[in-house]
């Protein structure tokens, strides 16, 4: 079970920092001709995105306060919601599956970190 948690903790991180760098990067005008939300709250969401990619890997790499994996990988929960909704919303069904897929295995990662596989110590 370790091991399926370390692969998916390493692809949330490698989707949530691209997505995050992405959001960053690109002007706003950009962003908000492809995502119909204001500019700001997309940085807002991209520095949660690049914040919970680091999360999934780090405090449980470490081992410093590795409690915060199974946290951060709960937000990403809770972003990957919201943009399930936005996408289905704007895109339709088959877009969505995406971010919903990227949901369940963020919450398998925050559901093994935190109840299958407890750090000690």
């Amino acid at each position: 079970m370790n091991t399926a948690l370390w692969i998916a903790q390493g692809l949330l991180a490698a989707i949530f920092l691209f997505a995050g760098g992405m959001k960053l990067i690109l002007p706003i005008e950009e962003m908000t001709k492809q995502i119909p939300m204001p500019g700001l709250f997309l940085r807002f969401i991209a520095v949660c995105e690049v914040r919970g990619a680091i999360g999934v890997i780090l405090p449980w790499l470490l081992r410093l306060r590795p409690g915060l994996t199974p946290l951060a990988a709960a937000g990403l929960v809770i972003i990957m919601i919201g943009a399930t909704v936005v996408t289905l919303a704007t895109a339709g069904v088959a877009m969505a599956l995406f971010p919903l897929v990227v949901g369940i295995l963020a919450a398998f990662v925050a559901y093994g970190r935190w109840r299958l596989t407890p750090q000690r110590g």
